[in-house]
């Protein structure tokens, strides 16, 4: 098959810019083929290099006495004690989930769990983090129902419990959803398995799926904006086969028993190519493949494809030679492939060869160690206009307009069709908090949560990377978790305008800031640059998953409300409305500075909860929609009625961090007003649960009208 000629429009169409090819020019002191273009293209693209924020990456606290493996690995793993460990990470699937929403959700979720079980972590835990354009928007029913379907269809198949996460609208998202996908796992510290190869002359093993043309350029696409040639992108999204899958995850913990395994890697954005160079480059050897012992569910593919292709379900392992009879063995038992298809090779080279010819030949640590790193010009983010005045309102009237909202209502409708119970080993289901997963056969639980409030990091990106770790370190201490580490979804436009690279910048800080003052390493993340459509950005939105431990011994906070219990609000009260949610659903507006997170109280007010818990019944963390929300979904959780004192609107609305509300009896109470003195936390009574209606000052309705409001507003709005 005669290849195309390598011109500047084909360079073009790979994502490399004129200096980006030049410099492939030096490195190899010839024309690519056009196997070797699409290497490089796949090797460089942002999506794999991070080539734009590799720098500010760098500045992030990644270290601690609990961290066993930092970002560089296909995911983070933290000490849990007793020899245990959590395998985690979070990952974007955004773009092939624009294109194709049930498949490009699907694969999402796939890729992320290939990465805790390829460490040798068994998964036990999936959230999600999903951003939609306006519900009155053509495309956003469509997205929505096929992502949610997506995720469930390849998570409930596969067996894995959805424990946690949040979904949002806004205009900003219309020409680019995000779809955010964690997974997290537990392993043996003893048994933690890495990338790097290792040893000469040692065979490389392609392991799991057939490979297809599905997928191909998929990295590639992911590092550009879209346009209106988005539907010929379609072929660019991967096929998932859950069932596969499973089998893969089951083959390769049994494989990883036998002692055959000297290194591992999956095979996700730019498949065999990066899988390949990634081994390579960290165990400082080169490697030989001959594609034509790839296994292939399509006739007369070629060598572009094959290495370009992300056919999903696959993985790339360095094998131990004695043991390959007992690996192979494994692999056939599952009715899965394995094909030995290269080996390891001293020279610092990445030799394709396809039928006895040479479509490859290269050195292998440039296409990792010298892509293109760039400092990309940035300006600040101008400070927010003061706040003009916000009136008051009908305390009810704007609980309404908020719980009536897709972004504030009960999102029942999302995961009622995800499986949550799978493992049997759920302590806390979603839809109120953080979620929690007993850590099997031990009396230790894990707690999960996913944070982020992009209004807020587009109008203060330093305080808004701030506040999403502190919303997440908040969501831990609330079920009573210590947080131990977080993983980060870094979702931005176009890194190329100055505005953009300084929200990036901005948010950067604010993150690597909080993460130190709380003790909340950066374990493994991912960045998703380009998220833009015809020149139009989404907002910026640095997601933060986290976990936290619940140690032996200790009891998690997950009581309810009961009638009788007082209301308490723990930290500081100062009615902050600016980039409020009532401002942007009652008022339509979005102005205003975001709330400035205090970390010391952050922390104090974090660990008083802790500490306190045996006083606690019930406990949230205050954020979108202030205390009148929160009291309100406390109170409709529980199905009893919640009377609040005041009616001030900035009481009652406001949005000032470090905040927590608390259920408990009146002698708890007591004690807990002692405590917070003694520790210097403000605490402060603010009300009581009763009855059977939510009261804020003179203003009342029944719980169950804002019940039915609460529980139909998504649904209403897109299904």
């Amino acid at each position: 098959m005669q290849e195309p000629a390598i011109t500047p429009e084909l360079i073009a169409s790979h994502g490399l810019k004129p200096d980006e090819y030049e410099l492939i020019l030096e490195i190899i002191g010839r024309e690519p083929t056009f196997t070797e273009l699409g290497i490089f293209s796949a090797m460089w693209n942002e999506h794999c290099s991070y080539k734009s924020s590799k720098k500010w990456l760098r500045t992030l606290p990644t270290d601690g006495p609990q961290v066993i493996c930092g970002p560089g690995e296909n995911a983070g793993i933290v000490d849990i004690g007793d020899g245990d460990a959590v395998v985690f990470k979070m990952e974007s699937h955004n773009h092939p989930s624009y294109i194709e929403p049930y498949q490009g959700a699907a694969t999402g979720v796939g890729g992320i769990l290939r990465d805790v079980f390829t460490m040798g972590a068994r998964p036990i835990a999936a959230m999600n983090s999903l951003s939609f354009g306006e519900p009155s928007h053509p495309k956003t029913r469509q997205l929505v129902n096929g992502v949610v379907e997506g995720i469930g269809g390849y998570g409930n198949c596969f067996g894995v419990p959805t424990v946690g996460g949040e979904v949002r609208f806004h205009p900003a998202y219309n020409g680019n959803c995000l779809v955010n996908a964690f997974a997290a796992g537990l392993a043996k510290t003893d048994s933690i398995f890495y990338s790097a190869a290792s040893g000469i002359g040692m065979p490389v093993v392609y392991l799991g799926a057939k490979t297809g043309r599905d997928g191909v350029g998929g990295a590639t696409m992911a590092s550009a904006e879209f346009d209106d040639t988005i539907e010929e992108k379609r072929p660019t999204v991967q096929v998932g086969d859950p069932f596969t899958e499973k089998r893969l995850m089951e083959a390769t913990l049994e494989l990883m028993q036998t002692g055959a395994v000297i290194s591992i890697q999956d095979m996700g954005a730019a498949g065999l190519t990066c899988s390949a160079v990634e081994m390579g480059d960290k165990g400082k050897l080169g490697v030989k493949l001959k594609l034509e012992d790839v296994p292939q569910r399509e006739a007369n593919m070629t060598a572009y494809e094959m290495m370009l292709s992300e056919s999903q379900e696959r993985m790339l392992m360095v094998l131990n030679p004695a043991l390959e009879a007992e690996a192979r063995a494994v692999f056939e038992k599952w009715d899965l492939d394995f094909a030995i298809v290269g080996e390891t090779i001293a020279e610092d080279r990445f030799l394709i060869m396809h039928n006895n010819e040479v479509k490859a030949d290269l050195p292998l640590s440039p296409l990792s160690g010298r892509a293109p790193e760039y400092d990309r010009p940035w300006v600040e983010t101008p400070a927010a206009e003061p706040l003009a005045d916000v009136p008051q309102i009908d305390p009810i009237d704007g609980l309404k307009a908020l719980i009536s909202s897709p972004n504030y209502a009960g999102k029942q409708w999302v995961y009622e069709q995800y499986d949550t119970m799978v493992m049997a080993d759920s302590a806390r289901l979603p839809g109120l908090g953080a979620g929690i997963i007993r850590v099997h056969g031990t009396d230790k639980k894990l707690a999960f949560t996913s944070d982020v409030t992009p209004r807020y990091v587009r109008a203060n990106p330093f305080e808004g990377g701030k506040q999403a770790v502190a919303e997440a370190w908040r969501n831990l201490c609330a079920v009573g978790a210590k947080p131990l580490a977080t993983t980060d979804n870094l979702n931005f436009g176009n890194p190329e305008k100055p505005e953009i690279m300084g929200q990036f910048v901005g948010a950067i800080k604010g993150i690597g800031e909080a993460v130190a003052a709380l003790d909340m390493p950066i374990v493994s993340g991912n960045v998703s640059l380009y998220n833009e459509t015809d020149g139009s950005g989404i907002l910026p939105t640095p997601t933060i998953g986290a976990v936290g431990l619940i140690a032996a011994g200790e009891d998690p906070i997950v009581g309810e409300a009961r009638e009788g219990h007082v209301a308490l609000v723990i930290g500081t009260t100062t009615g902050h409305l600016g980039q409020s949610a009532l401002l942007a659903e009652v008022f339509n507006r979005e102005d205003g500075d975001a709330p400035h997170v205090d970390l010391a109280a952050e922390k104090a007010t974090g660990d008083f909860i802790r500490a306190n818990r045996d006083l606690i019944k019930a406990c949230t963390d205050l954020s979108d929609g202030g205390l009148a929300l929160a009291a309100f979904e406390m109170a409709e959780a529980a199905g009893v009625g919640v009377h609040l004192d005041s009616d001030d609107t900035a009481t009652l609305f406001g949005e000032d961090q470090a905040r927590y509300l608390v259920a408990c009896n009146f002698d708890q109470a007591e004690a807990l007003m002692i405590a917070a003195g003694q520790a210097g936390v403000t605490v402060e009574s603010v009300g009581r649960f009763t009855g059977s209606d939510v009261t804020m000052g003179h203003s009342t309705a029944p719980l169950d009208e804002l019940s039915a409001i609460f529980r139909s507003g998504f649904a209403d709005a897109v299904a």
